[in-house]
């Protein structure tokens, strides 16, 4: 049953597909009264309107681009920094132009979208905030480097926001997804072989759906999380709680997409 968000107005970065799809339904499906934000070739007015929710065209890398969209929205209640890039290069193939564009969505694109937010909650006294940044926060997988350091970044910015925009009554908190079956890792879901080495260190075995993290975001959005600022909520399956892998041959078997106990 989805969080009661009845007369919430929710804003979602990147809202048009994938996790932020996802984000934005689960808030409709609660009460919210949703708006993506999302570049216009993702078609975020047509997308909003499959569930009732409303969409602009927004870049979060243009702070004017953003600033007209919450302008169109007026007050909001809830703000889902969502948008993001994940561009799969080596340490020595990463150029300045693939760290200067994942800098903008990843990072910089997050900290304009909640300076906008806290600039019209601080005034009510009344919000919440919540990141997606990524277990890539706190590991350094490789070819990724440019992906990872943004989203450490963007725990960076969670802290800091949660403990200057708390005496105000808003609340800061960040959910952080392992492996989501996203447009961005369609790749890696259609390789069993893949999916079973990587899944190894997953103590559920397996990968993540978009709505298992948007569950995560309604809740730390809602009332029920009104005591909770400044946290960071892994949906990864237990994948940064695991050192050994606990998922072998002598006790069970890999079936397509997950593993399971004999």
């Amino acid at each position: 049953m989805p969080i009661d968000l009845h007369g919430k107005t929710a804003v979602v970065t990147g809202g048009a597909n994938g996790i932020g799809l996802a984000i934005s339904q689960e808030l409709a499906a609660g009460g919210a009264r949703v708006w993506i934000f999302d570049l216009e070739r993702e078609r975020p007015a047509e997308v909003a309107a499959r569930f009732q929710a409303q969409g602009v065209a927004a870049d979060v890398t243009d702070g004017e681009s953003l600033k007209r969209a919450f302008d169109t929205v007026g007050e909001v209640d809830i703000v889902a920094a969502n948008a993001g890039t994940a561009i799969i290069a080596p340490l020595e193939e990463t150029t300045r132009a693939i760290w200067d564009r994942t800098v903008a969505i990843n990072l910089t694109g997050v900290f304009e979208t909640v300076k906008l937010a806290a600039d019209r909650m601080k005034p009510r006294r009344s919000g919440s905030i919540v990141l997606t940044a990524s277990t890539n926060s706190y590991d350094g997988e490789a070819s990724l480097i440019a992906y990872n350091a943004t989203k450490a970044g963007v725990l960076g910015i969670l802290h800091t926001a949660a403990n200057e925009l708390g005496p105000y009554n808003v609340r800061v908190n960040a959910v952080n997804p392992g492996l989501i079956r996203t447009r961005l890792t369609r790749a890696a879901f259609e390789s069993s072989p893949v999916l079973k080495e990587y899944f190894r260190q997953i103590p559920l075995g397996r990968g993540g759906d978009p709505q298992e993290v948007a569950r995560a975001v309604a809740f730390l959005a809602s009332d029920y999380a009104s005591y909770i600022t400044g946290a960071a909520l892994l949906v990864d399956g237990g994948q940064m709680a695991c050192k050994f892998a606990p998922w072998s041959e002598e006790t069970a078997e890999f079936d397509t997409d997950h593993w399971r106990r004999k």
